[in-house]
Formats: structure tokens, C-alpha cells, sequence
């Protein structure tokens, strides 16, 4: 298994990260899902989303569920490792997204050396990587995850804010993050085409990323009215089961005649 050799085998510095905070192994086995981020004007794949999936096909949900909150740290990072080595397998080239839980990263600059330490091993480009905070998650420290935040830009990595508008902070956290990318949640998507009020707040999201310079991912879209409906408002990234769903350790390719 490529986990267990590539924590052996980690030099002691990286081995020591993994274990700060007494984090334990994982008593649990995991596969990735890959779900496209498609460019509808460039009809081209912007990037793939890693989403976690049990031994069995088991849902995030499902897996997160079983992690101990002494396990979140190890979770986290084994997830990005997984992640980075599953999709440089399957011949990976566009941008990775992957999630990461703020309130589980102790040091920036400290444990993002063992997710550089894994590209470098199987040959993935750190350049590729995005990383996802989520708005759904409860920031216990808002200052330590900004300071998390602010070490990826400086290191290059493009940011996103997570299911927006579903979850506890908002535009402060916008405010606060100013990410490359905003992922609008599918609470906001659904039905759009038939909710005036939903494309009210929705344009309004739109023309404040506009002005900060952020680009707009519509989540979780299942109808082509409600692609046409946020075409049409301007957003030009789309992830969602119209186009192609999550497939675990393999690359679906969008379904074009939907665009």
C-alpha cells in the first residue's frame, strides 16, 4: 500500500509532523472519488475535486462520521496524500481540489511539508493544487485558519471557499479570505431557474467576486435550466451531477452535450 510505505519511509522531520499532537494511525481504510470542475465557455476540465469515499464506496459523510475528533489531524492528512498519489496514478493534468479542515492543520508551514513531500515522491506538480476550506465546517480558531489560509497563497496554491452560502460565516468569511475561487453551495443553485430570490442573492455573490477579483463555481447543478440560468448570469465554472458525477479512482469525463 502506498500510504504505509510512504509514512515509512518519511525522513523524521515529516514523520514527526504526522504525529504531532498524538495523532494515531487510521483504523480505516479509503479510496478517492474524482468529480470534474468543468470550463462550459472553454469546454475544457478546470479541475478535479478528491472526495472521500470508504473501502466500500461509503459516502464522506459516512466516513467522516466515524473519525474521532483525536483523528482529525491524521484524517486530513492522509486524505491530501491519498488524494495527491491516486490522481498522479490515473495521469492526472489539469488543477487537484482538495479539502482541507482548518480546525485540524496545527502549523502551516509545518504540515504542508508532508503533502509537498508526497508530490514530490510520485511526481505531481504542487503548482496543480487547490485547496478548499469549507464553509460547512465551524472555525474553532478564525485567526489561526486565516494565518493557514494566507501560508498557501504565499506559497503559490490557488484557495476556495467551499459550499458558500450554506454554512457559518458568510461574506465575513469572504471578507476575511479573499480566495481565488468561491463555490457557491447547491442550496443556493438549486431551482435557481425558478427562484427569483435565489438569483437575487446569487448575482449578488457574483458581482462581489467580480469586484474582489475571485472566480465563481456553481455546485451541485442537476438541470440544464439551472446552467442556463447561471450561464447566463455570468458564471463560467460548473461541478455538478448534469455534467458528470463523482466516479471513485478514475477521471469521468464531463458529458460535453450538456454544456
Amino acid at each position: 500500500m502506498f500510504l504505509d510505505s510512504f509514512f515509512a519511509d518519511a525522513d523524521d522531520e515529516i514523520a514527526g509532523c504526522i504525529r504531532c499532537r498524538g495523532a494515531q494511525p487510521l483504523d480505516m481504510a479509503l479510496k478517492m472519488a474524482f468529480q470534474p470542475i468543468v470550463d462550459v465557455q472553454a469546454r475544457t476540465v478546470f479541475a478535479y475535486e478528491a472526495l472521500v469515499r470508504g473501502a466500500n464506496g461509503e459516502s464522506a459523510g459516512q466516513v467522516i462520521s466515524a473519525v474521532t475528533p483525536d483523528g482529525m489531524y491524521t484524517f486530513d492528512q492522509t486524505c491530501r496524500v491519498l488524494a495527491i498519489d491516486t490522481a498522479q496514478r490515473l495521469g492526472l493534468d489539469t488543477y487537484l481540489s482538495i479539502n482541507f479542515l482548518p480546525n485540524a492543520v496545527y502549523e502551516p508551514a509545518t504540515c504542508i511539508r508532508l503533502t509537498l513531500a508526497c508530490a514530490k515522491k510520485v511526481g505531481f506538480s504542487p503548482e496543480k493544487l487547490i485547496f478548499e476550506l469549507t464553509e460547512g465546517e465551524k472555525i474553532v480558531n478564525p485567526t489561526h485558519a486565516l494565518r493557514i489560509i494566507k501560508d498557501y497563497q504565499q506559497r503559490g496554491f490557488l484557495t476556495a471557499i467551499d459550499d458558500f452560502g450554506a454554512g457559518y460565516s458568510g461574506l465575513n468569511l469572504l471578507a476575511d479570505f479573499q480566495p481565488h475561487i468561491v463555490k457557491l453551495d447547491m442550496a443556493l443553485t438549486r431551482d435557481i431557474d425558478r427562484d427569483p430570490i435565489r438569483r437575487a442573492i446569487v448575482a449578488g455573490v457574483i458581482g462581489t467576486c467580480l469586484a474582489l477579483g475571485c472566480r465563481v463555481v456553481a455546485e451541485g447543478v442537476e438541470t440544464a435550466s439551472e446552467l442556463g440560468t447561471l450561464k447566463d448570469m455570468g458564471v463560467q465554472l460548473f461541478q455538478g451531477y448534469w455534467l458528470a458525477r463523482p466516479a471513485i479512482e478514475a477521471l469521468p469525463e464531463p458529458d460535453w452535450s450538456r454544456c
